[in-house]
């Protein structure tokens, strides 16, 4: 994924356990810094921590990784297929390497100037130049261009002929490029055998175009608007623009056959038949605890989580882990888990909540949403914490994107009213930290109906069904603290206000809907993915699988969520894929 900067401490299980610091100490945030200094302590700078089970030279995988957003679920998916991990330290490192996996998150300059400035830079080249194994991921495969134009131009390694530009997003294909897309196969290549009729995920603003200079790299192309590198090999030399260890069983062949290259009875995928993007059906969790202190799965009707009886309890549907890995088997493209408790008192102390994303993303290979909390803290001893802060022990224990809900509407009415742009919002900071397609803004608004469109200033629609007196207008005015609260903005200018400040995808609510099992608010939908050229996610109101054709078919929605049904076993998940493939709606099979 790139668009990141570098973080400098990330922690991983324990059965292969590194530290290494790349990363200037500007970078490093204020409550990493105790860690570091332990560690610093008893290890010189640039040094290794290590507490590892061993293993034979024949299963270790050698892993670039300097610590920037979420590399644990590829930790996570090595170690599933039975390899250990051994990090960087040195350049020298590289040139001993059996086998390299370059993971490459972060934004391309920054990547760059942590390769050169530790000669690595030099040593890549020379590994690749030298046909040695070699697997670069997403940014992986951009840095082996000659530039980007990322924040740039910036130089590469410069060992493909071409330039990785962004995406154009004035012929309507939204940007960044989420989601799960066909592969077209260019030419032979062993990781990729069996998955062209497959979807894989990515996550990415940037992509290198094929040309005649660069064709005798390409093993596969991808089309978004036009056709892009998905894939490169040459000899030994391998690189995905996609994300093999989010995109499920797929996924982990591709690694599985770039680390056993001559194995015998390789699993190969279901079969399969992709030819564009996928719409996707998410799953969401929304966690809390009950009143006993353990950590459920809740579901609320319009956001009252609790059984109507006499005790009162908080409604209990399962166990986060339990729930997330059943919905990972039974198709879903991606899990979702709302935080409706957490932060309430410490924000970097709500260890369960980065428990479940830990254990979660041991063996759920799908891309993982948190959200919850996500914002500037001030706590009882004043100390200050800052929302990156939060968000980075989100990212470092598993999740891909984080969501953003009510500091994202105060941070839209700011920019309203100033037009200025301060980078202090949460939304901001962690957008240019993390890239904007780790970012994803929450709206909840409630419907308001109006007799004229001229009585708000805000953008108003003809409502498809008149109101209770026969209003035939309404406005979407957004809500925050979890729908108890309105403002004055509407769902229209915060989505357009939050694409500006950075946000990469839109996960839109109807608290009317919610609970209700009717259907999207169809309106609603198409009002803001008509707005925004970021995706945008329909939720709330789910009953049925026609729902969810119906979102598709009406709206530009790119995903459609849901919750309680899928909880409650009243419509399966391969139910909702099944009706969509049958009406012509391509989904991941």
């Amino acid at each position: 994924m790139e668009g990141m900067t570098y973080a400098s401490f990330a922690s991983f299980p324990t059965k292969s356990l590194w530290f290494y610091d790349l990363s200037p100490s500007s970078i490093i945030t204020s409550h990493q810094k105790p860690y570091q200094n332990t560690l610093k302590s008893t290890f010189p700078r640039n040094s290794i921590f290590c507490a590892s089970s061993g293993s034979s030279a024949g299963s270790v995988v050698t892993l670039l990784d300097y610590g920037a957003g979420n590399v644990r679920s590829l930790r996570n998916a090595i170690r599933h297929l039975g390899f250990e991990i051994e990090d960087v330290r040195t350049a020298k490192d590289i040139l001993n390497a059996d086998r390299l996996i370059f993971p490459g998150v972060g934004a391309f300059a920054s990547a760059m100037d942590v390769l050169v400035k530790t000669g690595m830079a030099e040593a890549l080249q020379t590994y690749i130049k030298n046909d040695r194994p070699f697997l670069g991921i997403c940014l992986g495969l951009q840095l082996l261009f000659e530039s980007s134009e990322e924040n740039g131009p910036v130089n590469g390694l410069g060992l493909i002929p071409g330039v990785v530009g962004r995406f154009n997003s004035s012929n309507g294909f939204r940007v960044p490029h989420i989601g799960w897309n066909a592969l077209q196969i260019a030419k032979d290549s062993e990781i990729l055998d069996d998955i062209g009729d497959h979807h894989v995920y990515f996550v990415h603003s940037y992509r290198a175009m094929p040309s005649d200079d660069n064709k005798i790299w390409i093993s596969s192309t991808c089309n978004y608007g036009n056709d892009f590198i998905a894939s490169i090999k040459r000899g030994n030399v391998h690189a995905v623009q996609f994300h093999p260890e989010k995109s499920g069983d797929v996924g982990l062949s591709v690694l599985r056959r770039f680390l056993h290259p001559k194995s015998q009875g390789t699993k190969k995928p279901t079969q399969g038949k992709a030819s564009k993007l996928a719409k996707r059906v998410i799953a969401c969790l929304d966690v809390r605890t009950n009143d006993k202190g353990d950590l459920v799965v809740t579901k609320g009707d319009q956001y009252d989580v609790r059984e109507h009886t006499k005790e009162n309890e908080v409604r209990n549907l399962g166990k986060p882990v339990e729930l997330a890995g059943q919905y990972y088997k039974d198709g879903a493209d991606e899990v979702s888990f709302l935080n409706i408790t957490g932060f309430r008192d410490f924000p970097l102390g709500d260890l369960p909540m980065l428990q479940v994303l830990r254990r979660t993303s041991e063996n759920v290979f799908v891309p993982l949403t948190v959200g919850g909390g996500i914002r500037d803290f001030t706590d009882a001893n004043g100390r200050h914490y800052s929302s990156l802060e939060v968000a980075s022990e989100y990212f470092r224990s598993g999740a891909d994107k984080i969501s953003i809900g009510s500091d994202a509407v105060y941070a839209a009415e700011e920019y309203i009213k100033t037009k200025v742009k301060t980078g202090k919002s949460s939304l901001e900071q962690i957008s240019r930290v993390y890239g904007n397609q780790a970012v994803v803004v929450s709206i909840d608004p409630r419907r308001v109906y109006l007799k004229s469109p001229n009585d708000v200033q805000f953008k108003t629609i003809r409502a498809t069904k008149p109101g209770p007196n026969g209003e035939e207008y309404a406005w979407y005015q957004c809500t925050v603290n979890g729908g108890r609260e309105g403002r004055p903005i509407g769902a229209y200018e915060l989505a357009k206000v939050v694409e500006e400040l950075g946000a990469g995808e839109i996960l839109l609510n109807c608290i009317d809907c919610d609970g209700q099992g009717k259907g999207f608010d169809i309106d609603l939908i198409k009002l803001i993915s008509e707005a925004v050229s970021i995706p945008v996610i329909a939720s709330s109101g789910a009953g049925a699988v026609e729902h969810f054709l119906e979102v598709f078919m009406q709206t530009n929605a790119s995903a459609a969520l849901a919750a309680g049904i899928f909880h409650r076993k009243e419509v399966p998940i391969q139910s909702v894929k099944g009706h969509l493939l049958k009406e012509g709606i391509e989904v991941r099979i």
